[in-house]
């Protein structure tokens, strides 16, 4: 708690405990450290106040820092080389998302830890994480061997197991409404764990620049413009959303967190 993220202020950077995370208003069984890129506090846009922006507050562990930075420049190169492959896929340039979205993309990253506890009675957590997409571009994951993420498909709910030497790639709700349902994004859940053994997960989250408007890409045929919100696990619909991709994104996390975001946004 000496890093608990009410100290990262509008960062949105630090420690959560067992509990201190929602999904659609109930407690997920895991604890985690928030991180992203790493501004000084003279950088302009921390200078501004904008959200999830600034420094990560590092538990004082040896080459935690270094490595933690080291590994988001890796993943973060490796989103933008996927990035360009999902291009390609569309007909589009290589370089059509770098040009209009992620020159300057927004990277979260999480360390996440779901113990092999039970949950203590009273609490109401029903899974380690609850149905979720998220909510950017791409998200890439690494897992441990401990397995418990789980992928609704049209055909129901199916085990993601673990494979070494792999990342999870999630499609998220940007990519969804640019390329109007061709690419969807993902729901996905993480079960309590009960392994005996305490799972970490490592997801990188490769966003859109925090300032740019998400638009539909033009020329893809036999693409309408989507209204799934009866199938999303929100209800929302993310092809009717105008704004930022900061607007969208503060309002997902300010869900996750309503006590923080009330206090630091």
């Amino acid at each position: 708690m000496q890093w608990r993220m009410a100290l990262g202020g509008r960062a949105w950077r630090g420690y959560f405990p067992l509990g201190g995370e929602l999904t659609s208003g109930r407690p997920d069984w895991k604890e985690g450290l928030y991180l992203g890129t790493e501004l000084p506090d003279e950088h302009p846009l921390v200078r501004a106040g904008t959200p999830v922006h600034g420094r990560n507050l590092f538990p004082n562990l040896p080459g935690f820092r270094s490595t933690v930075l080291a590994y988001m420049d890796a993943v973060s190169a490796l989103a933008h080389r996927l990035m360009e492959g999902i291009a390609l896929s569309l007909g589009l340039p290589a370089d059509y998302f770098h040009r209009l979205y992620t020159a300057d993309p927004l990277i979260l990253f999480r360390l996440f830890n779901y113990p092999s506890r039970p949950v203590p009675a009273g609490t109401d957590a029903q899974w380690g994480v609850g149905e979720h997409s998220d909510y950017g571009l791409l998200t890439v994951l690494l897992q441990d061997d401990v397995g418990g993420l789980q992928v609704r498909t049209p055909g129901g709910w199916v085990d993601a197991p673990p494979v070494p030497g792999s990342f999870v790639c999630n499609i998220g709700d940007m990519l969804d409404r640019m390329t109007v349902g061709l690419y969807r994004s993902t729901p996905h859940r993480v079960a309590i764990n009960r392994s005996g053994r305490d799972r970490l997960s490592c997801p990188l989250f490769f966003d859109p620049n925090f300032f740019s408007r998400v638009e539909r890409i033009s020329g893809l045929a036999g693409q309408p413009p989507l209204d799934d919100a009866a199938q999303r696990w929100d209800r929302a619909n993310v092809h009717a959303f105008n704004g930022r991709y900061g607007d969208y994104l503060l309002d997902k996390v300010g869900k996750v967190f309503p006590e923080l975001r009330s206090q630091v946004l």
